[in-house]
């Protein structure tokens, strides 16, 4: 993971990680992204995903029933990212570089999640009723009061890189 992803953003990998093994799933995929950013409780993306109404009980329970739960097995060492997964993180890095942000905070990869529409985590978004594009404009929306809160001495996500 490059050195210019956020602490935030970092754990949400690892939560992704502990997810996906929680599930005995032997791949990181799309919708332990989504669980880590919604487990972490914090940072602009867990704010988004909060004010729209995502809830962590809801989404685990919808990923079980598109993906389910695997089989117990053990499963050592590090666990590989879907291509798919790789592609949203891939995207986060674009999104931060769009918006000429010199981070990649929780809030890139919840755009790179919305923009992967192929995704389990994007298919469990719209499962739910919400519309990926009103996820977006909730994450810019969300994102704009926070850098001008930073502006005025609040602290951001991109407050932990200062």
């Amino acid at each position: 993971m490059g050195t210019r992803f956020t602490e935030r953003a970092q754990r949400v990998i690892l939560i992704a990680q502990e997810e996906a093994k929680r599930l005995n799933h032997d791949y990181v995929g799309t919708e332990h992204i989504l669980l880590g950013l919604i487990a972490l409780g914090e940072g602009v993306a867990a704010q988004v995903l909060s004010n729209i109404g995502v809830d962590l009980r809801k989404v685990r329970a919808e990923i079980e029933k598109i993906v389910g739960i695997g089989d117990n097995m053990m499963l050592l060492g590090e666990i590989p990212f879907t291509p798919r997964a790789k592609k949203v993180l891939e995207f986060a890095v674009s999104e931060a570089s769009d918006m000429k942000h010199t981070y990649i905070g929780t809030e890139h990869i919840l755009l790179g999640l919305i923009r992967e529409e192929e995704g389990v985590a994007a298919r469990v978004l719209q499962n739910l009723e919400l519309k990926l594009d009103a996820v977006r404009e909730e994450v810019l929306n969300t994102l704009g009061e926070t850098e001008q809160a930073g502006a005025e001495g609040g602290k951001g996500e991109k407050g932990e890189q200062r």
